[in-house]
This record gives C-alpha cells, structure tokens and sequence, in this order.
C-alpha cells in the first residue's frame, strides 16, 4: 500500500490547509491563552487570598498536570469516538471551570477550578496535531504545523497584555470570563467549522487495554520518543518560564503586571518571527533542515542565560534578552518534530500527538517544580531553562542516527 493513501494523495482533503491551520492554531492556543491570561494576576491573587506565593504558584502547577494528564485520555477517545464530539465534550468541561474559578471563595476551590481547566483545555493539543496528520504528511504537515505556530503565536504574544489590563480595568475575576467566552468559541467553530477526520472509529482504542497497546507501542519506538523529548526539552522550557517569569520581573525587576505583560511581547514576538522566518525557509529547505539552526539559537539562549543571570543582577532586559533567543530558536524546531513523532502513526494520530503533548507539559510541570524548590526565581531559570535546552541538543544528536520506522496504517 502506498504510504500516502487516503491521505497526502487524496486530490481534495476533507479541509484545506488554511481551514486546518486555523482550526488548529485555535485548538491548540487554548492551553497557552489560559496560562498567559492568567500570569499577570498572580501576584494580585496572593493579596485577594490573603495566601501565599506558593499556593497561587500551585493554581499554575495543577493546571499543567491537568493538562498533561488529561491529553493521555482525549487522544485515545478522539481516535476512538471521532475529533469533533471529544473536542466539544472537554470544552464543556473548561466552560464550567471557567465558571467555578470566577465564584471561587477560596485558593482551595481556584485550584481546583485551574486543574479541570487544564483537563479541558488538554484537548486542543491533542487534536489539533491529530487533525493534521489525519489529512497530511511530511512537508505539507510541517507546513501546516508551522501555519499553526505562525497564529498561535500571536495569541499568546497579546494574551498576557490583555490579561493585565483587565485586571486592571475589571479584576482579575473577569480574566475567567474571558477564558469562558473563548471556550464557547471554540465549541461554536468544532460544531460548524470543523469536519470529523477520524480515519476510523474503533470505541477498543479508548478501553485499558486499547490504551495500553497504543502507548506501549509508542514507546517501544525510539524514533517516537527521541522526537518527542526534543519538543519536551524546547517547548517545555517555555512552560517552565512561565511559571518564574511573573516573580522575576514583577517582584525583582519592578514591573507593573500590565508592563509584565507588555514586556512578554519581547519573548512571544521572538517566537513569532522565527515562524515567520520558518515560513519563508520552508520555501528553499526541507523543515528538518531547519532543525539544526534552531537548536543552534536555543543553545545561544542557554548560555546567555546561564552567563547573564549568575554575573548581572536582573534588569528587563538581561531576563528576556536570552529568552527571546531561545523562543526564536524553538520556531524552527517543532513544525519537523511534531511531524516526525505522528508520521508513523496514521492509525492513532491521537494517542501519538496526546503522548508527545504530556512529556511537553510533563517537562514543563518537572521544569516549574524544580524551580519552586531551588526557591530563588533569578537561580532557578538560569539553571533549569538552560539544561532543558542542553536535553534537547543531545537528543537530536542522537535521535538523527535513527531510521523512521515503517508506517502501520490501520484501514477499516
């Protein structure tokens, strides 16, 4: 059977490449979006609780192993019940711990709200990766998986500008509302917009042993996992930045948290222009070719930041100077990464882009974790951040040694 059948060399996919890369970019922005809304209320939270640093630290923590754990769930359910119904189910489930965060009386309650929005919000990733490769292959899927960070980035660029002038225009309870309504949108586009791509339904995927098999097998594939740790070591660095960002330049550098938010355009803006970059590239050089390039910024980054913050006290610009670095260099990185993880895998998109989707947030969760104990934010990111990039690099290294393993297509 050709490797492309049914797929890359269907005359007329099911949705173009635009509709899929919008579809897509606003699935997976979800998760971003809610993080970034939210970092500049942190501060502001300690105060409405009368709590702790650590505690609303907590309400992003639990919302990255919400999130995480959640896509080892939605993946599996959307190969085996379709992409559509599982996306509107676990959107519902966000609308109503938007809902529950906006009334919380206690950090108890908005922690727990955070987690179920990070259960929700799980599903953009899972599915949007998986709606790729349900309908494209090779460069046409790192074409459209760069499409996809080309307009997500923009969402997370202004989201936490956004987020500090609501708080300080309406409170930061109306941040919520703003979650709620963006959930309700994207309900609105899977209902009307988006066509099911599922190439087929088979409820077993979704039971213990179904479950068991597709990550087993996952596993048990090298080409998978070394793919898959080069985007937890890149991708979950910025996870982990955000988490020490907010402490860094609101308590440390000064910043207001409308400033902190003008201030993370510096780092998203970095991410956008290497998609940018990405997009033009792409035109004259095959994705994995630009791999190498941006493990080379990434590395850049690291070293400034190991160099920078342990020498210099930190200003606004010493911080988000490397950080920038690195987020350039992870635009050059994913779109190849995340089509190679799925390219094998045409039968469980999902499970393969929900596994690759929690080491990324697992990474993030172990990243911010470490931070929070080695205590100090200015220590912690010039530690942490810089041995995930060093992770990455020599994954790749090895990882380019290995060959692509034949795809198993599963037809009904």
């Amino acid at each position: 059977m050709n490797l492309h059948q049914g797929v890359a060399s269907s005359p007329v996919p099911l949705m173009s490449e635009r509709r899929v890369s919008l579809i897509g970019a606003m699935l997976v922005a979800i998760g971003p979006i809610s993080m970034a809304l939210y970092t500049p209320a942190m501060t502001e939270i300690v105060r409405a609780f009368d709590t702790t640093e650590a505690a609303v630290k907590m309400t992003l923590s639990i919302y990255f192993a919400g999130f995480a754990v959640a896509q080892l769930i939605c993946g599996p359910l959307s190969d085996a019940f379709g992409r559509r119904p599982v996306v509107m189910g676990f959107m519902g489930i966000y609308a109503v711990a938007s809902m529950i965060a906006v009334v919380a009386p206690t950090i108890e309650l908005l922690i727990l709200a955070r987690f179920l929005q990070g259960v929700g919000a799980a599903v953009g990733v899972a599915v949007s990766r998986a709606l790729v490769r349900d309908l494209f292959t090779r460069e046409q899927s790192a074409r459209i998986m760069n499409l996809i960070g080309v307009i997500l980035s923009i969402g997370p660029a202004v989201s936490p500008t956004i987020g500090g002038l609501t708080m300080e225009l309406a409170g930061w309870h109306a941040i919520f509302l703003l979650m709620l309504a963006f959930g309700f949108l994207i309900v609105i586009v899977a209902k009307f917009a988006m066509v099911e791509t599922a190439p087929s339904r088979d409820p077993s995927r979704a039971s213990p042993r179904g479950l068991y098999k597709a990550y087993s097998t996952l596993f048990r594939t090298p080409y998978f996992v070394g793919a898959a740790i080069i985007m937890a070591g890149t991708s979950g660095a910025l996870y982990t930045q955000a988490t020490i960002l907010p402490f860094i330049l609101m308590q440390r550098v000064g910043l207001t948290p409308t400033q902190f938010g003008m201030g993370m355009l510096v780092q998203s803006g970095m991410f956008f222009s290497g998609t940018i970059s990405v997009y033009f590239l792409m035109k004259r050089f095959n994705s994995s070719q630009l791999v190498p390039v941006g493990l080379t910024f990434i590395a850049l980054g690291s070293l400034l930041m190991l160099v920078i913050l342990n020498m210099l006290p930190p200003t606004f610009l010493r911080v988000m100077l490397p950080s920038a670095t690195f987020a350039y260099g992870i635009a050059f990185v994913m779109p190849s990464m995340m089509t190679a993880s799925m390219a094998p895998f045409p039968h469980m998109a999902g499970s393969a882009s929900a596994l690759s989707g929690f080491m990324q947030m697992s990474a993030g969760l172990i990243g911010g974790t470490v931070a929070a104990i080695i205590g100090d934010p200015v220590v912690a990111m010039s530690i942490v951040v810089p041995i995930m990039g060093a992770t990455a690099i020599v994954s790749w290294l090895l990882w380019r040694r290995l060959p692509e393993p034949a795809q198993r297509v599963v037809r009904s």
